[in-house]
Order: structure tokens, then sequence, then C-alpha cells
């Protein structure tokens, strides 16, 4: 997905918002790196949406805080063979 860089940012974040996802999967949806989500989410998109920026912070540190826990299930998985 090329081309504007703040549409871009805006589509990510209300993606992310709508569907409570994290980076990596929105990267993969939108099909750029996690690195480029993470700078137009928050470099970007505050510049010149910041009530949206605020929306998806809610999300992306929801998503921090729950990091550990998904870790533990993804081992656990491996682990079991399942």
């Amino acid at each position: 997905m090329k081309g504007n860089m703040e549409d871009r940012a805006q589509d990510l974040a209300l993606y992310i918002i709508e569907n409570r996802t994290t980076v990596r999967a929105a990267a993969r949806r939108f099909g750029v790196s996690k690195s480029t989500v993470h700078k137009d989410l928050s470099e970007r998109l505050p510049a010149f949406n910041h009530s949206l920026y605020e929306q998806v912070k809610e999300v992306l540190d929801e998503n921090k805080a729950e990091r550990h826990i998904r870790g533990g299930i993804a081992t656990r998985k491996k682990y079991r063979g399942i």
C-alpha cells in the first residue's frame, strides 16, 4: 500500500482501533513492515490527527500490557504440540 503516508497512517490507525489488533497483524494486512506501522502511528499520525492518535495509543498500550501473556500461550502451544 504505497501512496500518501498520512492516508496510510490514518487507515492503519482505524484498522487497529476497529479490530483491536496488534501492530504485527496490521503490518501483515497492509503489506508494510512493523517499523513502518510504528513510525506512521507514533510520529506521523499525531502531527495531523491527534484525537485518532490518542485512540490508537490506548489499543497499543493494552497490547503491550498483554504481550507477555500471548507469548506464554504461544510457548505452551509450541511445547504441547498444538
